[in-house]
Order: C-alpha cells, then sequence, then structure tokens
C-alpha cells in the first residue's frame, strides 16, 4: 500500500511538472487562447479590467493536484500587450500541507500599467499567498480592484481538492 502512495505520488509530480518545449507559433495556440479570454470577457464584471488594463495573460487550462502535504500545479498561458498576443507562459504552482485530490481552472491575470506587465515579462513575477485570486462565477459583477499592479481571477472547471496550504505561483515568459 505504501509503495502504491509512493508511485501515485511521484506519477502526480511528473505530470505536473513535465511539460512540452515550446517550438515556434502555433495557429492553434492563437485560438485557443481567444476562446479563454472570451470566457472571461462573458463575464460583465470583469469588463472594466479588460477595458483598463495595460495588458493580461490567461492560462485556459491549470491542472493541480495533490496528496498528502504535497501538491502542484502547471499550464500553458498566453500574454496579451494593449489586446495584442505577445507572448507565451508557463504557471508553476507549488503547495504545502494537508491536502488530496485535483482540480483544473483557468486563470487570468491583469497588469495595470505597462510597468506591471514589464515587470511579468521580464520574469521578475511570483505570487505569494497573500495574493488573493477571486472566482469567477456567471454574471457575477466585482468590485474588486488591482493589488500592486494586478489582478487575479480564476474560473473553475473540474475537479475536487480539499486543502489547507500555503504556496506560490512562479512564472516564465517567451515572446512569439
Amino acid at each position: 500500500m505504501k509503495i502504491l502512495k509512493i508511485l501515485t505520488l511521484a506519477l502526480l509530480f511528473a505530470g505536473v511538472f513535465s511539460s512540452a518545449a515550446m517550438a515556434g507559433w502555433d495557429p492553434a495556440d492563437e485560438a485557443h487562447a481567444r476562446v479563454s479570454v472570451d470566457s472571461f470577457r462573458k463575464n460583465s464584471g470583469l469588463s472594466r479590467f479588460f477595458e483598463s488594463a495595460y495588458g493580461f495573460v490567461v492560462f485556459p487550462d491549470v491542472y493541480k493536484g495533490g496528496f498528502m502535504l504535497l501538491g502542484g500545479g502547471r499550464g500553458k498561458g498566453y500574454v496579451y500587450e494593449q489586446n495584442n498576443l505577445v507572448g507565451r507562459s508557463m504557471i508553476t504552482q507549488i503547495n504545502v500541507g494537508p491536502q488530496l485530490g485535483g482540480q483544473s481552472f483557468s486563470e487570468i491575470i491583469f497588469f495595470k500599467v505597462k510597468q506591471d506587465l514589464d515587470n511579468f515579462m521580464e520574469g521578475n513575477f511570483e505570487l505569494s499567498a497573500q495574493v488573493t485570486a477571486i472566482m469567477v462565477t456567471t454574471g457575477m459583477a466585482t468590485n474588486t480592484d488591482y493589488s500592486n499592479g494586478v489582478a487575479v481571477f480564476i474560473l473553475p472547471k473540474a475537479g475536487v481538492m480539499a486543502e489547507a496550504t500555503v504556496g506560490g505561483q512562479k512564472f516564465s515568459y517567451k515572446p512569439y
């Protein structure tokens, strides 16, 4: 039984932290990014962020899992500067604390001004446990504002996960 638990945990982390190489522009990437952006745009509460943000990064599919005291997540995203697709990003998430399960979600991070987006594109960007992501629900209105130049929203997709963890998210950026 103990070997099964160790094997399950090893497979979870292998799947979460392995990724395909990014090898140039793919038209399917742009289409996938547009579908995800449109999903977030359907929420009228976010329209002011789309109108006022200098840029944003959208992660259509972030997969997260945890077992016992360790967990993590991974996803591929698309970076927009003034509504133009300019690059790709990867999100890596590490969690420590009691947890069990798996889930998938979409995430969008809005950058208020050029300097905030430039900071992200230079690789100097992490979200810590202190940053709160607001869960998007259909028809939701939000009075949330930027915190340190960023606003983060998630759109749950599938899965169940119970956790009481501390962790953070690290991002990478590659221009097109």
